[in-house]
């Protein structure tokens, strides 16, 4: 069974061969592990055989030009593709931005600069039908990738500002979600035109923080649920099943997603108190459950990772819809000696007995 096979499986709710493995790595961890003992020129996912699902995105910013306004070692502050004034600031684990200021401001601003969310053929990458065939001759589960309204909006606006809009100005809200909602699907269907071929969707869309969702259930219900529902139904329609996204605790928006179209959830953060198996015990005749494997305890002793491991995969073998993924993207604050013990340990679990 290869990984289109077996993924497309677990996400029909059906037993595959064995548990599919996904994983993705901060650059700052795959820097590390060179010095550790990951070969030159080979990804940590080829690696660790962690890629049998690949992802194909397109450009869905605002194409604004990005004009520099300063730049020093530590510090690189430039208007971005969406018209934000940003400032990226150097620290210990790379690079984070802050957000100064926006071109967008208001409905009339959105109205007057909306033509630059127009599909072109130049949003799609000039080697994604090469990464395509790869993906293909490979066997690999191929996923189309955007993300959905609510993340690339704030990232516009600012994110005070948009869940101030959302209470405020919805119909400024509005217009912005439709116009990216339709936009994401319009590449999708450009990719489609060139003769890409998807066995499945998946959206990001971060909506948590470490004490519960960004926005109320009933707010997500008014503003955001149309436009994930609308994607999906757009993917459901040309028979492809959707996977979201969502970093933080979602809990209380579960029942939400289901409803918009939602067959999988990823990656199911353990520090905010997700667990695969709670979450299996309300949705998992639902649902599959797309990581919930904590970091931290993959930076610590063989022990802790056996603990973090041992319960949760033997559990996701026994009662099926479950995919590999740690909860985040691996820091580089887990060393190449432990991930290899635990990407190990999880190869001897995954297989059915």
């Amino acid at each position: 069974m290869d990984a289109r096979e077996r993924v497309s499986l677990v996400l029909a709710g059906e037993m595959p061969d064995r548990i599919p493995l996904d994983d993705t790595y901060w650059t700052s961890t795959e820097e590390r592990w060179r010095q550790e003992g990951l070969p030159a020129g080979v990804s940590p996912r080829d690696y660790f055989g962690t890629n049998e699902i690949i992802r194909i995105s397109g450009n869905y910013t605002l194409q604004f030009p990005e004009r520099l306004i300063r730049e020093e070692p530590t510090l690189r502050e430039y208007w971005d593709a969406d018209g934000a004034l940003r400032r990226d600031l150097h620290v210990e684990d790379g690079w984070t931005s802050q957000w100064l200021d926006f071109t967008i401001k208001s409905l009339e601003d959105w109205q007057k600069h909306r033509h630059h969310m127009a599909f072109h053929p130049s949003r799609i990458s000039a080697n994604a039908l090469q990464s395509y065939r790869k993906a293909r001759s490979e066997g690999k589960f191929v996923c189309y990738m955007g993300h959905a309204c609510f993340h690339p909006t704030w990232m516009r606006i600012g994110m005070e500002n948009m869940l101030m809009a959302m209470l405020d100005d919805p119909a400024l809200i509005r217009e912005l979600f439709a116009d990216h909602a339709q936009l994401i699907m319009d590449i999708f269907d450009g990719m489609l035109a060139m003769g890409l071929e998807f066995d499945g969707a998946l959206l990001a869309d971060d909506l948590g923080y470490n004490a519960g969702p960004l926005i109320s259930p009933k707010l997500y219900r008014e503003l955001v649920y149309p436009y994930h529902k609308r994607l999906c139904d757009h993917f459901a329609e040309r028979g492809l099943k959707t996977i979201l996204h969502s970093d933080g605790d979602i809990s209380s928006l579960i029942p939400h997603f289901i409803d918009a179209g939602f067959v999988a959830l990823n990656p199911l953060e353990v520090k905010v108190g997700l667990d695969l198996r709670d979450l299996y015990a309300q949705y998992g005749d639902r649902l599959v459950f797309y990581g919930n494997i904590d970091v931290r305890a993959l930076s610590g002793s063989r022990e802790e990772i056996e603990a973090e491991i041992v319960p949760k995969i033997t559990f996701a073998r026994e009662h099926g819809r479950y995919i590999y993924y740690s909860d985040h993207s691996v820091p580089h604050s887990v060393s190449f000696e432990n991930y290899a013990f635990a990407i190990d340990l999880i190869k001897q679990l995954i297989v059915p007995a």
